[in-house]
Order: structure tokens, then sequence, then C-alpha cells
């Protein structure tokens, strides 16, 4: 216990205050104690006014002496302990690796280390290390910079901002900023005289566009005159012409009276033989005329009937195959009513079938196909007479052929020449030239009807 008190005693992190709690700080404060015995010329433990001069001057080459008031602000005597409470408490001491590589990109203007910088995570506390007297030179081993210019380069920023806090902006002196005032003074008199020479320009420009209007007006001035005295001369001209026609016309007035008055009298005379003719004639002219209308009239209505026809044949053979739709769906529910009924006489051939069948449902299945089969053709033939009875009815109230008629495609080509199906439904393969009659299938159709008694046979069957 002793022992450990006595090394911390002797430990100099643990003794000065704030204490360095990370192995960062060790080396800082190293490097910070080298710092200060290297301004300490008098070894008497404390860096002096003077003394911070002479190595501001002398060390860090620099003539800025005012430098020396940021470091001992009211302390003429700093200590190794002050000097590191005031490095803790520096805003250097607290930069991020991004802040220390722009000031080594910035103020010491050697961008080429900072890879360097970057592999070894120098950040704001690191800096003091810097200082390139301690033997191994940390930025030689570590930070691996060998020229001995970047070296001072780097030790000198280092101390500068260890020392006297973030690098500030160079300040202009006079010459400089004469120099700017002039730049800026004879930049603003170009543009000043730019700007002069510019508006004098458009002011010349627009008195120019202003005297061309001016002639424009003028000679738009002038042009009416004339015109104004045209129109006073086709004035006095249209006048004496109009005189002039007023009395040719006076004249002609006269002479077509007497023309008149001479052939009222001719025509009270008895009419002659040819003004009868030319009446006759005229009368079979419009006799002809509403001849030729109504022949063009009943062109138009046969022409129209030509296309009702076709329209209706094909109605008619889209009802005819959505009918024959509907009947493969009754045939096909009539052959599954037909197999369950010889599936059900197989099982009843044997005994152990009959008692299955007798108490099983499949019987009430084989009965309930059935009637549904025995309903979908009452359908199909009630739905086949009431078609056959409405398309004869057309028939004969239109007085032309339906249900005989080229095919659904023929019809199909004749009524939709633009598409390759009609209405959506599939084409029929069907010659061109071979006409049907949709008739006969429905006959056929009704004697397919006889087939319907076979279904009470077969429940009677089954039942027994």
């Amino acid at each position: 216990m002793t022992n450990s008190i006595v090394f911390l005693y002797l430990d100099p992190c643990m003794t000065i205050y704030p204490p360095c709690l990370s192995e960062s700080d060790r080396y800082s404060l190293e490097a910070l104690r080298s710092i200060h015995q290297i301004m300490d010329d008098d070894q008497d433990g404390g860096i002096e006014v003077e003394e911070s001069m002479e190595f501001i001057m002398e060390d860090m080459k620099q003539q800025q002496t005012h430098k020396h008031s940021k470091l001992h602000r009211e302390d003429q005597h700093i200590t190794v302990e002050e000097l590191w409470r005031g490095w803790k408490s520096s805003e250097v001491h607290n930069w991020t690796l991004d802040d220390v590589l722009r000031w080594l990109k910035d103020f010491v203007e050697l961008p080429q280390y900072e890879r360097n910088f970057k592999d070894f995570r120098v950040n704001g506390n690191t800096l003091p290390r810097l200082e390139e007297r301690r033997i191994p030179s940390f930025l030689s081993s570590q930070l691996k910079v060998l020229d001995q210019r970047d070296k001072q380069k780097l030790n000198i920023k280092a101390l500068d901002v260890v020392l006297f806090g973030p690098p500030t902006p160079p300040s202009l002196n006079v010459f400089d900023l004469l120099l700017i005032v002039s730049v800026v003074m004879g930049v603003g008199g170009c543009w000043f005289a730019q700007a002069q020479n510019k508006a004098s320009k458009v002011h010349v420009a627009k008195m120019m566009k202003d005297l061309e209007s001016l002639q424009r007006a003028e000679q738009s001035l002038m042009d009416l005159q004339e015109q104004l005295e045209q129109a006073q001369e086709e004035k006095r001209n249209v006048a004496v012409e109009k005189q002039f026609l007023e009395e040719k016309m006076r004249d002609e007035i006269i002479g077509a009276q007497e023309e008149a008055h001479r052939l009222h009298e001719l025509r009270k005379g008895a009419v002659s033989e040819l003004s009868r003719l030319r009446y006759a004639e005229e009368e079979l002219e419009q006799v002809r005329g509403a001849l030729k209308q109504a022949e063009k009239e009943m062109i138009a209505s046969w022409t129209v009937s030509g296309a009702l026809q076709q329209w209706l044949q094909l109605t008619h053979e889209v009802e005819v195959q959505y009918y024959n739709v509907k009947k493969h769906s009754a045939e096909l529910q009539l052959a599954a009513a037909k197999e369950e009924a010889e599936r059900i006489k197989k099982k009843r051939s044997s005994l152990l079938g009959t008692l299955h069948v007798a108490h099983s449902s499949s019987l009430d299945q084989v009965d309930h196909k059935i009637m549904e089969a025995k309903h979908a053709l009452s359908e199909v033939t009630a739905c086949l007479r009431e078609r056959l009875h409405r398309w004869q009815q057309i028939e004969f109230l239109c007085g032309f052929p339906i249900m005989r008629n080229p095919g659904l495609a023929n019809l199909s080509a004749q009524l939709y020449s633009d598409t390759t199906t009609a209405l959506g439904f599939p084409r029929v393969a069907q010659s061109s030239c071979s006409y049907h009659s949709s008739v006969h299938g429905s006959v056929e159709d009704l004697v397919d009807e006889q087939a319907a008694p076979i279904i009470p046979q077969m429940s009677g069957e089954l039942q027994h």
C-alpha cells in the first residue's frame, strides 16, 4: 500500500492538475515539459515575457512579438502546470482529425502528409508531440516525415497553435490595403466607364429609333395626304359617272317600258300553236325529273333492304351458334347421367354391389343428374321451337329468305371486311360458294327430341 502511494506521488501525470488520464495525455504532457524546458532559458521553473519574446523571434523565426500576450495574458511567470492547464482548456486541444487535416492543408501547406496523419489518427491532443527535438523524433518515427525543411515547418506551425491558439488569417498591411483599394477603384472606374458607354449607346440607339419613328410618321402623313387627294378625285369622278349612269338607266327604262307595252299588245292576241307546244315540253321535263327522283329513291330503298337481309341472316347464324353450344352442354349432361346409370347397373349385378347401392346416396345423385339433363333438354327443345317460329314469321314479314343464307363465315366477311373475326366469335371454316340452311339442322334437332323418353326409362330401371 505504501509503495502504491509513493508511485502515485512520483507519477507526473497524477501530481498535475488536471491529471492526465490517458496515454495520449501522458505523451502530450511530456511534450509540453520539453517545450517549457526549451523556452525557460534560466531554468528557474517559469517562462518570463522576455523568454517568450526571444523564443518567438529566434526559435520560431517570427517578428510578431505581440503573440506573447496570448500565452501570458496576466501571468508573467508560467510554470509547467499552468502551461498544461492552458493547453487543456485551449480550442486546439479539442481539435478532431478533420480539424488537424484542414490545418495541415490550409495553414501548414503540406497536404502530401495527409495520408500519414490519417493513418496515425492525429488529433489536437497529439500536436505537442510534433516538437522534433525529442529523441526519437515523433515526426520521423511515427508520421514518416523525413524532409528536414518539412519537419522544421511542421515543428514551428505546431508550436504556434499549441502555445498561441488557433491560427488567424494574415492581416493586411498598408501597402496591401492601398493595392486592394487601387484595384477596386480601377475596377470600379472601368465598370463605371463601361456602364456610361453602354448607357450612351442605349441613349443614342433610342434617339435613332425615335428619329426613324418620326421619319416614318412624316412619310405616313404625306401618304395620307396623297390618299386624301386621290379619294377626293375619285369622289368627283364617281359623281360624274353616277350622273351619266342615271341618265343611261333612265333611257333604258323608257325603252324597256316601250318594249313591254309592245309585247303586251302582242300577247293579247290569240295564243299560237308554238306557245302551247312550249308549255307541253315544260310539263314533260317536270314529269321526267319526278320519275328520275322516284327511281333514285327506289334504288336506295332496295339497297337498304339488301343490307337489312344480310344483317338479319348474320343475327340468325349467331343465334344458331349459341343454340348449338347450349345443345352440346345438354348432351354432355345426358351422357354423364347415362354413364352413372351404367355404373350403377354393373354394381347391381352382384349381391354386395346391390347392398352398397341400396345403402348409399349414389341413386339420389344419379336421379338428380338425370333430372338436370331432362330439364336442360326440355329448355333446348323449347328454345328451338320458339326460334323456328320467330324466324319464320320474320321471313314472312320481310319477304326475303333469312334461315337459308351463305353461312356465318361469308356473312362476316361481307359485313366485317376490315377484321379477321366478327363480333369476337370464331370464324367457321366453310366454302364461300356453298349455301346452307339452318332449317335442316333445326329439324334434325327436333327429330333428336325423341331421345328424351330415354330419361324416364333410365329412371324406372334404376328404381327397379
